[in-house]
């Protein structure tokens, strides 16, 4: 396993590449707006710790900036989320038989997505920000039940700003006592299984103590 000083040492070598990550950010999130498997919140984390990362350097005026990756996570996050809405907003139902559309229109869970955008208009559009397995195909549902463009920006874009620009930030001004607060939830959570692991061999050796007990009482 790579301790946390040496991982945020080899991150460092790319800190000091500001255009290589905000370009990299840009295109690794709107892929996973697109519903390809690269996870946002992994994304998000990562920006962060690049951001602490190239703070903590010796070199940190050259570094990736906190709150210039914070604008740019936040900025990519959110055009790529609009760009899905557009697509089924004025993409129109023909786009949607086609690819990896039609595939997302097919499932249960999109006639599900379409049952809460009817009931719930618009905010389910902030709704779908926070649930990462439905966020292309909610997105994609916004635009084409027609959710007006002001609404989907207000709530999708409310949404993304309390939570992108406020993890970004918080993991590159204080990334080394979260670590530290993930590497004691680490270590609890080992003693727990340790402990679990523990209590349920004690209690097989019990039960096989008491049953071997009981057959010598009745004579087997």
């Amino acid at each position: 396993m790579v301790e946390a000083g040496a991982f945020l040492e080899q991150l460092s070598q790319y800190a000091h590449e500001p255009a290589l990550v905000y370009g990299m950010l840009a295109l690794f999130f709107t892929a996973s707006s697109f519903g390809l498997p690269i996870p946002e919140e992994v994304m998000i984390v990562s920006a962060g710790l690049l951001a602490y990362a190239g703070q903590t350097s010796d070199s940190p005026a050259t570094a990736i900036q906190p709150v210039t990756t914070a604008m740019v996570c936040f900025v990519s996050v959110f055009l790529s989320d609009f760009l899905v809405y557009g697509i089924g907003r004025y993409g129109g139902q023909r786009l949607l038989k086609y690819g990896p559309f039609r595939k997302a229109t097919e499932t249960a869970t999109f006639q599900k997505i379409l049952d809460w955008n009817q009931k719930y208009g618009a905010w389910m559009a902030g709704l779908f920000r926070f649930t990462p397995g439905l966020r292309f195909p909610g997105h994609l549902a916004c635009g084409s039940l027609g959710v007006p463009a002001w609404k989907f920006v207000a709530t999708d874009g409310v949404a993304a700003l309390l939570t992108v620009p406020t993890q970004v930030l918080l993991l590159a001004y204080y990334g080394d006592v979260i670590l530290e607060q993930l590497k004691n939830v680490k270590i609890v959570l080992l003693a727990v299984g340790v402990t679990a692991l523990l209590v349920f061999v004690f209690r097989r050796l019990l039960a096989r103590k008491r049953l071997q007990s009981f057959s010598s009482f009745i004579g087997f």
